[in-house]
């Protein structure tokens, strides 16, 4: 009998497969002793090619969507696996102690594992314990018979459930065999909403219960677009999801006809639509999705995908692939926003309580201005092939701002000695995310030449909610009528003191927020590039007038977020 499950629709769209569990396997085992030592060692000589085959396989499938660095992943993992000495010890434990083969491979890897660890002077080692807890895990499941999970292999329709998803588990997924993903855990900013819709996979978070209410292999439905798992669907439910997934499809159709057109309200009123990206690369799909612009590129992955500190060279090289793959459309770069929950190895972090109200993104640049200099130079370079926006994040005070911008003109001094009047055009703006900002907008906006509200930070700080706490993701409340009134604050500040208003955040793309924001005024809306077309294709039915006196109504007679939630679903019809 079909059995519902609900949760937070974090990607539109709807699939329909079997489920595929990403749930690891239980590998207890018992302690025995054995008599045929030779048998038992040959069943580790077993697992273990087992193993490196299956890894052999692995890296093959995954060719096409990994790059190198990861692909040497497994190479690293088959090296392990053909290690003589750890072999060695696990068959002189066999022959010696008459140990079983699955207690002796956990003893001898569990010992490398914690050496490698132990090795505190070398941060590269200590990373390897990691791979030798992976490769030992892979050895006990074949030698118990069980199952891991394998993104990476799947090559038939499945839907992902899990506990919840991770970077490296998203870095493996084909959306060609991915239909679906359901997890236990998150909300809509959380990893796996925004890679899911990055991929263009439907997907629901923050199920609570999908990992223990489904099996391997059920037939499952998901809804992207309301956020319903359907387990062990009836033969009519499908039949009636493949064709509200085909009607889906043909509305994604007519979005694809807007990838030229501009975006503008019913009322005439012109916006921008931009995407947020992470990589250069990730400019190819903004321009395909029709992207006025790159409203966020979050230049910390050139930091995070590295071993070392990038040079200015190396940046140089990755703004200008960004700035030309745009065609003359601009680009807004976010400087490094390090720490938090984005930390670098090799540049060590001081331990904190609170690292996300800590050392992190502009207070490190600002304590460490030569390391800041180098990134801005390399931005003031790119700008001679497009236009180039910056913008500085966690800005809490004036006195920040007009530092960080007195380190920019110091940067672009230096460029300009070799290059005079390079990065005169460069536009400097600052990220909203912090409550104290947003109160003092007013201030701010005389010093830059635009915001850009990080609402997921914003939200996070404004209601003293960790967006990551499943305890209290209730809180995250982008419609709650006193955080639309500081948004409000916000963009009417910018507006006031001649500065362009901007949105970054998940807010931006969120089809009941569009209307709201339209009728504040905002100008941008920068969001995952999948959500640009249906966003424009929606602004269009919108007249701003009407919504500007909606959110005057909502602000001074509404008081939660469920009564502004009906309201403008009333509204929208």
């Amino acid at each position: 009998m079909a059995k519902d499950v609900k949760g937070i629709a974090a990607s539109d769209g709807i699939g329909i497969a079997p489920a595929y569990l990403l749930v690891d396997p239980d590998l207890s085992y018992d302690k025995v002793k054995v008599d045929d030592t030779v048998a038992e060692y040959a069943r580790v000589e077993k697992a273990f090619q087992d193993s490196i085959e299956e890894l052999t396989q692995i890296k093959e499938n995954a060719k096409d969507r990994l790059g190198e660095e990861e692909l040497g992943v497994f190479d690293a993992h088959i090296a392990i696996l053909s290690d003589p000495e750890m072999l060695g010890q696990i068959k002189d434990d066999i022959e010696n102690n008459h140990t079983g083969a699955e207690e002796a491979v956990d003893k001898v890897t569990t010992a490398f594992a914690d050496m490698l660890a132990a090795m505190t002077d070398n941060a590269y080692m200590q990373e390897r314990a990691a791979d030798v807890k992976d490769v030992a895990k892979r050895a006990m499941s074949h030698l118990l018979g069980k199952q891991l999970p394998n993104i990476a292999g799947i090559n038939s329709p499945v839907v992902i459930v899990a506990h919840e998803i991770t970077p490296s588990d998203t870095s493996q997924m084909d959306a060609k065999f991915v239909k679906g993903i359901v997890t236990d855990l998150g909300g809509r900013t959380s990893h796996a909403a925004i890679m899911s819709r990055t991929l263009r996979i439907p997907a629901i978070v923050g199920s609570n219960e999908i990992t223990t209410s489904v099996e391997h292999g059920q037939m499952m439905i998901v809804d992207g677009l309301n956020g319903d798992a359907i387990i062990d669907p009836s033969d009519d439910q499908v039949k009636e999801y493949e064709a509200k997934a085909e009607a889906f499809e043909a509305e994604r159709a007519e979005w694809a006809k807007l990838v030229d057109a501009p975006s503008v309200s019913k009322d005439g009123k012109e916006f921008e639509i931009a995407a947020n990206i992470g990589t250069p690369d990730d400019t190819e799909d903004a321009v395909k999705q029709g992207a006025d612009g790159v409203g966020l590129f979050r230049s910390e992955f050139l930091y995070m995908d590295n071993d070392h500190m990038p040079s200015e060279d190396e940046q140089f090289e990755a703004y200008k692939k960004a700035v030309v793959g745009m065609n003359g459309k601009p680009v807004v770069v976010r400087t490094m926003d390090i720490g938090g929950d984005k930390p670098l190895d090799y540049m060590p972090l001081p331990k904190e309580e609170n690292p996300f109200l800590g050392y992190r993104a502009i207070r490190i640049c600002l304590d460490r201005p030569e390391l800041f200099k180098t990134q801005l130079r390399a931005l003031v370079r790119a700008s001679e092939f497009g236009p180039v926006s910056i913008m500085f994040p966690m800005i809490a005070t004036v006195a920040e701002l007009r530092q960080a911008k007195a380190i920019f003109e110091e940067a672009k001094a230096e460029v300009q000695k070799d290059h005079p009047g390079l990065g005169d055009d460069v536009k400097i703006g600052m990220m909203i995310e912090i409550p104290l900002a947003a109160l003092n907008a007013a201030q701010l906006a005389k010093e830059v030449d635009f915001f850009s509200i990080g609402t997921n930070d914003l939200i996070q700080y404004s209601f003293a909610a960790d967006r990551g706490n499943e305890a209290v993701s209730y809180l995250y409340q982008p419609l709650n009528p006193a955080f639309l009134s500081l948004v409000k604050h916000v963009i009417t500040s910018a507006h006031e003191n001649g500065a362009k208003a901007a949105m970054c955040g998940e807010m931006a793309g969120d089809e009941m927020a569009l209307p709201l924001l339209m009728g504040m005024g905002l100008d941008e809306y920068s969001m995952s590039a999948t959500s640009i077309l249906r966003t424009r294709s929606m602004m269009k039915k919108l007249d701003t007038k009407e919504w500007a006196g909606y959110v005057d109504e909502i602000i001074a007679n509404y008081a939660t977020v469920e009564e502004v939630q009906d309201f403008v679903k009333s509204k929208l019809g």
